[in-house]
Formats: C-alpha cells, sequence, structure tokens
C-alpha cells in the first residue's frame, strides 16, 4: 500500500499546493462554503489568501458544523511530563541536548505520584511526554508507567518518540488508547535543517509513525505541525490532508488535530513564518470544514482568549491545569518546561470559564447535548 509520504509526494507535490493556492478566487471559496463534503483542494482553496477577506463566513460555517457533530462539549485534559532528557538537537525546542538546564527523569513511582494528583484534580484525559532518550526513556519504561497509571484515568496517551510498529503494539498492550505525534513541518529540506542531531532526524521513520500505531491497534491518533515553520498554507494543508488520508485508510480509527503555534522557550530561535491571529482562525475554521467530525486540541500555547474565541469556531479539546515541567505536582521540579505555556488557568477556572460561554466541560465521557444557537460572539474585533 502507498504510504502517506508516497501519496504526497505523488499527488501534492509543494509546487501544485503553492498554485493552488496563489490562484484562488474569493468565488471559489464561496462555492467551497456551499459544499457538503470537501475534497482536498477546496481545503487548499479554504487556506489560500482569498479565503482571509472571507473569515467570517468561514468562521459561520466551522460554527454549524461543530455544533452538528460535537454539540457544546469540551473535552478536557493535562499533560504529564515524565522526562526531559533528550538526544535530539532540534533548533526549536527547550529539550535539544545542547541547552544548559537542569534534566529531570520521574521514576515510574513519582510518575504515579504525579498522576494521582492530577486524577485528584478530577481529570480523566492525560498525555504522557518524554524526550527522546531512548536508553533512559524506553518503550518498556513507557510502558510501565502507563501501565501503573491507567487504572486512575479513564484515558491514557502518549506524545513520545517515534516508535515501531511492536513498540506501539506494547503501549496498546499496557493501557495507552492514543498517540499524538508531530511532525513538526511536512517539508523535508527544512525538517532536515531543524533537526541537525538525533533519532529525529529520520522524516519518513516520524511521517509514518501514526499508520504504524494503527496497524498495532492504537484506538486514536493525533497530527500536526509545528505553524510558523513553514509556509502557512503548505504545513497547513499538508497536516490536514494527512489526517483526511489516515482516514480513509484506517477508518476504524479516530485522527485528530492538533494545531501549535511555535512560542518561546529555553534557548533562542527565530520564527522564519510567523502566524498572525487571523490566519490561525482560518487555519482551525478550514479544518473544521475539511474535517467536520475530526477532533481539534488546543493547548496552552494559546492565551485564554485566543482559546475561548476558537471553541466555537471547532476547537473541542483544551488543556487544563496544565504544566510542561517534568514533576511539580507532587515531586519537586526545579527543570525548565519544554515551553512557555500563555494560558494557566486550572481545571476548576477552566470549567468555569467555559460553562460561562454555554459549553460543557468532558472529564470522561461525553454527554448528549441539544444542538442550539450560542449566544456568544463567533469572532472578536482583535481578529
Amino acid at each position: 500500500m502507498e504510504n502517506f509520504q508516497q501519496y504526497l509526494e505523488n499527488n501534492w507535490p509543494r509546487e501544485r499546493r503553492s498554485q493552488i493556492a496563489a490562484s484562488a478566487t474569493e468565488d471559489q471559496v464561496r462555492a467551497v462554503l456551499r459544499k457538503d463534503y470537501l475534497q482536498p483542494a477546496d481545503f487548499l482553496t479554504l487556506l489560500s489568501p482569498a479565503a482571509a477577506p472571507l473569515l467570517e463566513q468561514m468562521a459561520q460555517r466551522a460554527h454549524e458544523l461543530t455544533l452538528r457533530y460535537f454539540g457544546r462539549a469540551v473535552n478536557l485534559f493535562t499533560p504529564l511530563y515524565v522526562s526531559d532528557y533528550c538526544t535530539n538537537q532540534c533548533r526549536y525546542c527547550g529539550f535539544n541536548a545542547n541547552n544548559k538546564q537542569p534534566r529531570r527523569h520521574l521514576s515510574p513511582e513519582e510518575a504515579y505520584d504525579e498522576a494521582k494528583a492530577i486524577a485528584d484534580m478530577g481529570l480523566q484525559h492525560i498525555l504522557l511526554l518524554t524526550g527522546d532518550a531512548r536508553k533512559l526513556s524506553s518503550p518498556e519504561y513507557i510502558a510501565e508507567v502507563a501501565r501503573r497509571i491507567k487504572p486512575l484515568f479513564a484515558s491514557v496517551g502518549i506524545e513520545v518518540y517515534s516508535m515501531t510498529e511492536d513498540e506501539y503494539r506494547l503501549m496498546v498492550e499496557s493501557g495507552v488508547d492514543s498517540m499524538t505525534m508531530f511532525q513538526e513541518t511536512y517539508n523535508p529540506e527544512l525538517y532536515d535543517w531543524l533537526h541537525p542531531v538525533g533519532p529525529k532526524k529520520d522524516y519518513a521513520f516520524r511521517l509514518n509513525a501514526p499508520e504504524r500505531a494503527a496497524r498495532a491497534g492504537m484506538r486514536s491518533l493525533g497530527l500536526g505541525a509545528l505553524l510558523g515553520l513553514d509556509e502557512f498554507e503548505q504545513d497547513a494543508f499538508a497536516t490536514g490532508l494527512h489526517a483526511w488520508w489516515l482516514l480513509r485508510h484506517y477508518p476504524g480509527v479516530d485522527v485528530g488535530l492538533s494545531i501549535p503555534r511555535i512560542c518561546s522557550h529555553e534557548g533562542s530561535f527565530d520564527i522564519p513564518h510567523a502566524l498572525d491571529d487571523r490566519r490561525f482562525v482560518q487555519y482551525v475554521t478550514a479544518l473544521r470544514c475539511f474535517l467536520p467530525r475530526s477532533s481539534i486540541t488546543c493547548s496552552s500555547r494559546e492565551s485564554a482568549f485566543m482559546r475561548d474565541h476558537l471553541i466555537p469556531l471547532g476547537v473541542t479539546r483544551v488543556s487544563a491545569g496544565v504544566s510542561t515541567a517534568v514533576g511539580g505536582r507532587k515531586t519537586h521540579a526545579d527543570n525548565s518546561g519544554q515551553f512557555d505555556i500563555t494560558d494557566h488557568r486550572s481545571v476548576e477556572q477552566m470549567i468555569a470559564d467555559l460553562t460561562k460561554n454555554g459549553y460543557q466541560a468532558v472529564i470522561k465521557d461525553c454527554p448528549s447535548f441539544r444542538f442550539c444557537t450560542p449566544s456568544i460572539t463567533i469572532l472578536s474585533p482583535a481578529f
């Protein structure tokens, strides 16, 4: 079977993506918004410069689809960083092996204590994260942590280095039901420059990791590009296309998307293609129109203001009570986080704000909701 890398190269080379985005017109955008089902070319049209003046119309359509398929439910989760030791030298990441900072690796017992503190906050969805240091944070170590904490949670996910199919099968057998894999950028040449040293340098192995996880029985896959590394239309389109391709080839698997914009961290990195708020909103609304049934996650990289305004437009999953440092809830933490968070709301405050805005926080299982028109503003003038 043709893998996604081959499909992208054979059907959607970079030059074709640029040409379609540059030649799109406002009339084409309006025609796309009237369609019930979108194809990849339609998605690219919604990402084009021609769509920017029609952002309000895109927002209305995205809002309608979000209510239709998700009601007023917003899933809450939080990350648990168990190790920040890393052998990679990714130019944009706070875990870069060259950054001289205190590092921390939790024992399985310490990881359980941290997880118990999270469970005591009421959360039932947790995401385990590590740096890429296989000798220390081996698949067996991650599996052991997952087995220990699984009784505390309804769902345990991982956001770690790329694994083999057998290693993903070990994760599934240990109670992990979801994996998130950020490709960072779908530009192979840029990817090679951004990852000068370390196992993450293998572009194809990382790109095909979600497929291996699906074959291993992983129930849910999460994708994302780190927005700001490459030109907006290129990585935004490739991310949505990747999800679309996986849904077609693995119909029994849930495929969701994350929308991280690069932000400050330990070390220095000049953002080559910084994404402003309007283009960011355009991306979220285009994703919702293209993939109406897929979850969209917005992390605490974004401000409370931004996250509150993106929920009506398509975001269905947000983090709360977040720390990107290793430890700190029950064990001592003096290490830097992977990146600086912007939204510091506690779980209680997040639930209260969602309720105030007419939404319901989902801690475990998603209840049924009546689909009615909310009384909140779709787009703030700040956009």
